[in-house]
């Protein structure tokens, strides 16, 4: 495994790649998304989800659209759960907070699969409520659930989706810029570990989905930069070492495999970029397989190097005492199989993941 040390000096000398696009000011570009731009789902993909046959991923998606079907926004000035405890400070308030973006997604996703109306206009409503009234904090793991958001505007019915483009837009160029301009001057463990990779993904979906060249590219570097200092030769993680945690590991590599996704879906592929030492999100991938189908078993948490884990684990926080979940390790092989069918057999072993994903890129069959 590469030592940490030099981990920290190639994620401090990537920094010169990804400060080309700080400062990449908004005075003279539209907040509007660029026409026909998205983070993941195309347009036509989208607009071609509703001539398909219903199926059981398609009945879980409107299921999931009922459930909140009535579902008022629940906007807050600041989300934070990054470092508490439920019921300390604003934990449950922000918990509640979060649950608008999936709710937005599966809303959206309904809307496109049925063509109801009432699922659009409710979807439009969380979206307009969170791009209205949000300012980014820039704490990624605050943020992180975001992405749903970002892909609810993407499956919005276009008529539904008009009368959001300037909010949606000023706030995914606030977020993509933002988080790029800030790269540079981070310092410490979360310049590198999870928090990083968490970063990425916020800026890869914004970036693609406002159709900024530049923002894009700076994307790309920021998880070339990531490949570097986070993922050892032998595919090893930061996060491991500092956790003794697989949970941390897929917490670390679900949010990289999503980017490359939706890089995949702009023909961009950044899944096969590989680190001048040879890491890869493959190969870290590869490092986490044997603890995703059960041959190999990690008691979780015992020499972690962050208080707060055992504080979790007193607390009664699940999964941080006991053997990992491979379940926990579903969505990333979920993402990964969309990459590299060579995970598809695994995927399928964990179980259904997102209905999105199956309805959007459906695994080949065996």
């Amino acid at each position: 495994m590469m030592p940490m040390t030099i981990r920290a000096i190639l994620a401090i000398a990537t920094t010169c790649l990804i400060a080309s696009c700080a400062g990449h000011g908004d005075a003279a570009l539209p907040a509007d998304p660029v026409q026909g731009a998205f983070a993941l789902i195309a347009p036509a993909a989208a607009d071609a989800l509703g001539d398909a046959p219903m199926s059981p991923a398609r009945q879980a998606a409107i299921r999931s659209a009922d459930r909140v079907a009535d579902r008022l926004p629940h906007t807050v000035p600041r989300i934070h759960v990054e470092g508490t405890l439920p019921h300390q400070g604003i934990y449950d308030e922000s918990r509640e907070a979060l649950r608008d973006f999936p709710a937005a997604r599966d809303l959206a996703l309904a809307a496109r699969l049925t063509g109801r109306e009432r699922y659009a206009t409710q979807a439009a409503r969380l979206i307009e409520a969170w791009s209205s009234a949000y300012r980014p904090s820039f704490n990624p793991i605050d943020e992180t659930g975001i992405d749903g958001l970002v892909v609810a505007y993407d499956l919005l019915p276009d008529a539904a989706k008009a009368p959001l483009a300037r909010s949606v837009g000023r706030l995914l160029r606030e977020l993509a810029e933002g988080y790029l301009e800030r790269m540079p001057s981070l310092r410490g463990g979360t310049a590198t570990n999870n928090w990083q990779s968490h970063r990425i993904k916020l800026v890869a979906l914004t970036a693609y989905a406002i159709g900024d060249p530049a923002l894009i590219a700076g994307a790309r570097r920021a998880y070339a930069a990531q490949l570097a200092a986070n993922i050892g030769a032998d595919g090893t993680t930061i996060d491991f070492t500092q956790r003794d945690a697989v949970h941390y590991v897929v917490y670390d590599l679900e949010p990289l495999a999503l980017a490359a996704l939706a890089a995949a879906r702009h023909g961009d592929d950044w899944y096969h970029l590989r680190a001048p030492s040879g890491a890869s999100l493959a190969r870290a991938l590869d490092w986490l397989v044997p603890y995703a189908d059960g041959s190999r078993t990690h008691v979780e948490f015992v020499h972690s190097t962050v208080r707060f884990d055992g504080e979790r684990r007193d607390a009664g926080v699940p999964g941080f005492a006991g053997d990992f979940d491979p379940k926990v390790a579903r969505e990333v092989f979920a993402l990964a199989a969309r990459l590299d069918g060579r995970y598809a057999a695994l995927a399928r072993k964990l179980g259904a993941s997102d209905p999105l994903l199956d309805i959007t890129w459906p695994l080949a069959s065996n």
